[in-house]
């Protein structure tokens, strides 16, 4: 499960540097910059929402548990 976290915490800063890529590049016309950072920039909030539900799923099948912020004395 840990490695699966990364793995996809990577593939979302991945997308945000391709969405920088599409944005930055020079010498295409706009509109092929705002599709390509339009997918990029899908392809990161898919992939957010994708590990939050696999997060959710883990909880309640329970492989994780909430420890909470301990109270104070």
């Amino acid at each position: 499960m840990t490695y699966f976290v990364i793995f996809a915490f990577i593939l979302i800063l991945g997308s945000l540097a391709a969405a920088l890529f599409f944005m930055l590049r020079g010498g295409t016309s706009q509109d092929a910059k705002a599709k390509g950072m339009a997918r990029a920039l899908g392809l990161r909030v898919g992939v957010s929402i994708f590990l939050f539900f696999c997060i959710l799923l883990a909880w309640k099948l329970g492989y994780i548990s909430p420890t909470g912020i301990p109270q104070g004395r």
